[in-house]
């Protein structure tokens, strides 16, 4: 028997979206790993809705997508308990569109985990309709799992990587990230790119300011975290890509100092979602 979002509150901790693609296998994987680094349950959800979940065997008056929908949050389970879930693993089936489902249910929880691309995905696309619209609507913080993440034998685990220009949201980024750096022990590299505030007079040399106040602040907070400051003169997104070449993991808030009000992610935050090289985790500042 699978919780239903109605038998059930809105769930805490970690929610993984998982479909039984590829994209969401290895998401899964990822969030398994992140409830049990921060202590927490771990919730697999899986929504559907009539005729996108395939029809299969099922038995007499049953419904063959519930079915089939049933089957795939199992095997999600299956998958989290198999690959050492070491708290709570709690199974959430809803009715609804995905994006919707994950949106609706991130309120109060610690982070949103989806892969970049699920199994209705189109294949030439590099993110997903899913990961995007959960990236900018959701209530929490939202992972979207894409290239390296694993530790690689003999080598050192690579760093945290965050952008920061001491707007709100790049704040809120900040803070998540040097907390993701703590509970991995590895180093945190702080990243602020000044090219799009060189048109305004006086706004680069503000800019670096925040950022060098910020880091001291969140520094003075965690001092066992080693944390490299890098200012660079080119764009916020080629900076951030160049650095998920050598990450586990990239932080970045929805909208940066110099993006239009009206826009729901900056355009930072598009780039590194289609094109990083490692999982991207957008803040939003509330």
């Amino acid at each position: 028997m699978v919780a239903e979002e109605s038998e059930s509150p809105r769930p805490r901790g970690i929610i993984a979206g998982y479909d039984g693609s590829p994209g969401s296998d290895d998401a899964l994987d990822w969030a398994v790993c992140e409830a049990a680094l921060r202590g927490t349950p771990l919730t697999v959800c899986h929504a559907w809705a009539h005729g996108d979940a395939g029809v299969g065997a099922t038995t007499a008056g049953a419904d063959p997508a519930r079915q089939r929908a049933e089957d795939i949050l199992a095997s999600g389970l299956r998958r989290a308990r198999a690959g050492g879930a070491s708290h709570e693993v709690r199974p959430l089936l809803v009715h609804q569109p995905p994006a919707q489902a994950l949106c609706a249910q991130s309120d109060g929880a610690d982070m949103v985990v989806v892969g970049s691309r699920g199994r209705g995905g189109l294949a030439g696309l590099l993110l997903g309709s899913v990961g995007l619209q959960v990236a900018s609507h959701a209530h929490a913080p939202v992972t979207v799992v894409r290239g390296h993440w694993r530790a690689v034998p003999g080598q050192l685990p690579a760093p945290v990587v965050v952008g920061s220009d001491g707007s709100p949201n790049s704040q809120a980024a900040l803070e998540l990230a040097i907390k993701e750096a703590e509970l991995r022990a590895v180093p945190l590299i702080a990243i602020c790119a000044l090219s799009d505030a060189a048109g305004v007079v006086g706004m680069a040399s503000r800019v670096e300011a925040d950022f060098s106040h910020a880091l001291a602040k969140i520094q003075a907070d965690h001092p066992d975290v080693l944390v490299q400051a890098k200012v660079e003169q080119g764009a916020p997104r080629s900076a951030l890509l160049s650095a998920t070449a050598r990450a586990q993991l990239l932080v970045v808030g929805s909208r940066g100092r110099g993006g239009l009000q009206e826009m729901v992610l900056g355009s930072a935050a598009l780039a590194v979602l289609h094109l990083a090289r490692c999982p991207v985790c957008v803040v939003r500042h509330d």
